[in-house]
């Protein structure tokens, strides 16, 4: 069993704020997706190019689907490359339409009992309103990603905690996941 947290969640719910009060109060490396996913990616033939074109011509959901076996595979490797760490993976990395690349996904979680979904509140409609109002963009993207994010039942599936952020500090919320995790 390994004892390294995982931070998951929809975009804006503060697992990069959290990985790093965690990795300073438990005295372990953070490792955040969106630092290395790039290279990860490039090991397997990402293309940039191609991917800011879908971006340009159809927005998030042009490129949200060319992104997923991309995704799969940093998380594999993520895991793979490093121990002793907080992980804050992208909204992404914990969303997948295709069984295939859930799989894969959950397998590569299967040994951390501390993986950690972040949510502002159990009410998922009012989670959406919250991060919209901390991602002002995320309000343009039709349909809303963070919408399909905490509806998709993958989240949910792969995490073994789920912590609530509604009208706590990071600080506060660090200490309830600190009270809460398996050692």
């Amino acid at each position: 069993m390994k004892t390294d947290l995982i931070l998951i969640g929809p975009i804006g719910t503060g697992k990069s704020t959290l990985g790093e009060l965690l990795a300073k109060k438990l005295g372990l490396a953070q490792i955040s997706m969106d630092d290395v996913r790039f290279d990860y990616y490039q090991e397997i033939g990402y293309d940039p190019a191609l991917a800011e074109e879908k971006r340009k011509t159809n927005g998030i959901w042009g490129v949200y689907p060319y992104w997923k076996p991309f995704e799969a595979h940093a998380v594999e490797r993520l895991l793979a490359d490093h121990q002793a760490c907080v992980f804050d993976l992208g909204a992404g990395h914990s969303v997948y339409e295709d069984p295939a690349l859930f799989a894969r996904v959950q397998k590569a979680l299967v040994p951390y009992p501390n993986v950690i979904l972040l949510l502002p509140s159990p009410d998922k409609d009012e989670s959406i309103e919250i991060l919209n109002e901390r991602e002002p963009f995320l309000r343009n993207t039709t349909p809303n990603i963070n919408a399909h994010f905490i509806h998709h039942p993958s989240n949910e599936t792969l995490a073994k905690i789920i912590i609530y952020t509604k009208n706590k500090t990071p600080e506060e919320t660090c200490e309830e996941i600190l009270h809460t995790i398996t050692p």
